[in-house]
């Protein structure tokens, strides 16, 4: 975390100037350490969780040499030099049932995908390269030794080391653990994040409105893109902007999670009191981030939790969130190296306005043309309290820092919203 003189710096910081986004990533990610609990837990209950340990394999994986086709198990040694080659079949491997005999020279067997390479035998032929003359196995030309054929351990070794600590647990890595026959892995306990809202103006879906009020979306959104990531998710309600309230809901998240975010009351404003209340009870980190939307985001710690202060607005939480938030939450979750957003190229399908000084993340809707170009266009008005835009999007475009107007038909970066989940 940062020293003393470094948080007095960025206080005063209030109306000077802000950090890059690679700059304030940096400094969140190295303050985002590990959960240290571990819990063992079936395999399917482990979906989306971190390793806490190597799964090492106590068996080869494939477990016997078996064949990759539906076809005719051979010995390349029988092959003819020139011209078909005749073998008499002399039996059957199927997937669980093995031919139980050997193969002599002269000889073969019918074989289905999987099934046990009979002795005697090392490569397979399609069925659709073979001719039948009753017994007889008629094998056509250019076959080569060892094809078709997947060799026991070609995937995993026993004593191999399959997963390494800190691998996240996607479907084909529970197959993984499957294919050695363990049932059971320690997994990192999930990250415990507290949330809630401030603002005298919100109120709950199912109240009613009176006039300057509003209805509370952004911890459905929070919610929404937490569950996304498998957190522990604990909502705290919406909190009056009032000094005591804020302190109170500060102390209280502290005391029960890893990691705290709210909405609104980080501006400058004489009734927004989280950054205030973060000063005084906790520790700055930094205050704004050079990005549009989302430039004032507060981030520093309360007690051994991680504090992410957020703007208010419905689009500025969202940007923020997916651009800081989650990368230090998977950090968090063990993830050793959280992976960058993927970004692509795209043309932009209309003119674009923007100045320069701030990195800016436009909502876009990306499309492939019949000619195989990707082409991006905006999803309308781009103000940061128009969440509409996030909902017609599927991208951000991503204007640099030092980009001007972009003209129809210019190249511009876009972030598949696909690389978020």
């Amino acid at each position: 975390m940062s020293s003393k003189s470094d948080i007095d710096c960025c206080a005063d910081g209030h109306f000077g100037p802000a950090l890059k986004l690679e700059d304030a990533l940096a400094r969140i990610l190295a303050d985002a350490r590990p959960v240290q609990g571990i819990e063992t837990l079936a395999i399917r209950s482990a979906l989306g969780r971190v390793l806490a340990g190597d799964v090492v394999s106590a068996i080869d994986v494939p477990a016997h040499t078996n064949s990759a086709m539906d076809g005719y198990a051979y010995a390349n040694r029988d092959l003819q030099a020139d011209g078909e080659t005749r073998l008499a079949i002399i039996g059957v491997a199927a997937a669980g049932k093995p031919f139980t005999g050997a193969v002599t020279a002269g000889q073969c067997t019918r074989i289905l995908t999987g099934a046990a390479m009979p002795a005697g035998t090392d490569s397979v032929v399609m069925q659709e390269n073979v001719e039948l003359d009753g017994d007889i196995a008629i094998l056509a030309t250019g076959q080569k030794a060892g094809q078709h054929v997947r060799r026991a351990g070609e995937d995993i070794g026993a004593g191999e080391v399959a997963l390494r600590a800190g691998t996240h647990l996607r479907p084909a890595e529970l197959g993984i653990i499957a294919s050695l026959g363990v049932s059971e892995v320690s997994v990192r306990q999930r990250p415990r994040v507290a949330f809630f809202s401030t603002g005298d103006e919100l109120r709950h879906v199912g109240e009613s409105l009176e006039k300057g009020q509003i209805y509370d979306s952004n911890r459905y959104t929070i919610y929404g893109m937490l569950m996304r990531l498998g957190v522990e998710a604990i909502d705290m309600g919406v909190v009056r902007d009032e000094r005591d309230a804020v302190a109170r809901a500060f102390a209280d998240a502290a005391a029960v999670a890893d990691a705290i975010i709210t909405s609104g009351g980080v501006s400058v404003g004489d009734a927004d009191y989280v950054t205030e209340t973060l000063e005084r009870s906790g520790s700055v980190g930094f205050w704004k981030v050079a990005m549009k939307p989302g430039r004032p985001l507060a981030f520093g710690r309360i007690g051994n939790a991680l504090f992410f202060g957020l703007p208010g607005n419905p689009v500025s939480v969202m940007v923020t969130f997916y651009q800081l938030v989650q990368p230090a939450l998977q950090s968090l979750a063990g993830l050793p190296d959280p992976a960058p957003p993927l970004s692509v190229t795209a043309v932009c399908g209309e003119a674009l306005c923007t100045k320069p000084g701030r990195r800016e993340f436009q909502r876009g809707a990306l499309s492939r043309q019949p000619d195989g170009r990707l082409v991006v266009r905006r999803t309308g008005t781009q103000g940061s309290g128009i969440l509409s835009s996030m909902s017609a999007a599927n991208c951000f475009i991503v204007l640099p820092e030092d980009c001007g107007p972009v003209a129809a038909g210019d190249e511009v970066i876009v972030q598949p919203f696909a690389a978020f989940v």
